[in-house]
């Protein structure tokens, strides 16, 4: 199980990822308000979900808007506060581990939701489509 520390926090400069990056083992980058790249590994966020940057699946440019709202706030908040990544031992849709970050030991999803960045999963409203 891949778990990052407060210390393995210390040295990644978190950035987005760049529009088709390939995957190497030290892949490290935010792809979108809830799904990462970490030493190679491509984790889900349990719990919550964010608007989508490329698909804007049902508020357009709108939600594309937002979804690079979602992904900036992620990545500020990995590099200006203390967190740890926990995954579950699971995974979900597209091969992907699903995990929680904890910032100042919160769940990243709270911050988020409650800044109207993403919206509880599966049962959130998705507003931004309205």
């Amino acid at each position: 199980m891949l778990a990052a520390s407060p210390s393995h926090a210390q040295y990644i400069q978190w950035e987005k990822c760049r529009p088709g990056q390939p995957n190497t083992p030290d892949k490290t980058c935010v792809v979108d308000g809830d799904t990462i790249w970490i030493d190679g590994v491509n984790v889900r966020m349990e719990g919550y979900d964010t608007p989508e940057p490329q698909t804007n699946i049902c508020g357009g440019e709108r939600e594309k808007a937002l979804a690079g709202q979602a992904s900036d706030r992620l990545v500020e908040l990995l590099n200006t506060r203390s967190w740890t990544l926990e995954l579950s031992g699971s995974q979900g849709g597209f091969g992907r581990e699903i995990g929680t970050i904890y910032i100042d030991g919160r769940d990243v999803g709270e911050i988020l939701v409650e800044e109207r960045l993403a919206r509880w999963w599966p049962d959130g409203d998705e507003w931004w489509c309205g």
